[in-house]
Formats: structure tokens, C-alpha cells, sequence
């Protein structure tokens, strides 16, 4: 079971740190990432990192999100820093548990959570 936390409203230029809580590892090896959802818009990646400590971000995101993890506390984090109107979404957390290697397509994960709510306005 994975958990969002930390989503909320900010005014453009700002940050804010969401986290997603993993109740179990069922593999030392994973891959996680972090997708985001516009009511009639198709689920993208922000941000994936795998067991091996790889990232990847897609370039509308790259230099201003990243992803962590605290593996004592079975935790993924996204920093998000200077935000801007569009990255208003609905915010997941997903994960696959036996593979490696990162990636930000939604269908190579298994697992996700409920959603944490962003909104950036202008």
C-alpha cells in the first residue's frame, strides 16, 4: 500500500515536498516514480528512480522536481520547486516491485496510491 502526503495550494514560484509511505518492500529490488493527472488528461511521469539509485525526469520538470528516497523509513519523496500554474494535477505515488530500471511510462507499475492534490495558481 503506498500513501501521498504533502499536497496542497501555492502560489507560482513555490515549493512543496510531497511524500509517499510504503507499507512493505515486498523486493530489495523496485522501481518508483511519481505521475500526476489532469481531469481529462492521460497520466504522466515526473520523476522514477530505481533500487539501483538511478532518476530520470522528463524534460517540462527536469531541474526543478526531485525524487529521493529514505529506505529507514520506507518512504519516496518529490521536491518540487519552482512551480508554475501547469503543474497543477493530482499527484501519485506508484511503485513495481522485482524489476530495475527507471521510467516514467504509468503501465510498467503495479502499484499506486490514492493521490495528493497540487494547485499552483498565478
Amino acid at each position: 500500500q503506498l500513501v501521498e502526503s504533502g499536497g496542497g495550494s501555492v502560489q507560482a514560484g513555490g515549493s512543496l515536498r510531497l511524500s509517499c509511505v510504503a507499507s512493505d518492500y515486498p523486493s530489495n529490488i523496485y522501481r518508483m516514480g511519481w505521475f500526476r493527472q489532469t481531469p481529462g488528461n492521460e497520466r504522466e511521469g515526473v520523476a522514477s528512480l530505481d533500487s539501483a539509485g538511478s532518476t530520470v525526469y522528463p524534460d517540462f520538470v527536469l531541474g526543478r522536481f526531485t525524487i529521493s528516497r529514505d529506505n529507514a523509513k520506507n518512504s519516496l519523496y518529490l521536491q518540487m520547486n519552482s512551480l508554475k500554474p501547469e503543474d497543477t494535477a493530482m499527484y501519485y505515488c506508484a511503485a513495481r516491485y522485482g524489476v530495475i530500471g527507471t521510467s516514467t511510462t504509468p503501465s510498467l507499475y503495479t502499484h499506486w496510491g490514492q493521490g495528493t492534490q497540487v494547485t499552483v495558481s498565478s
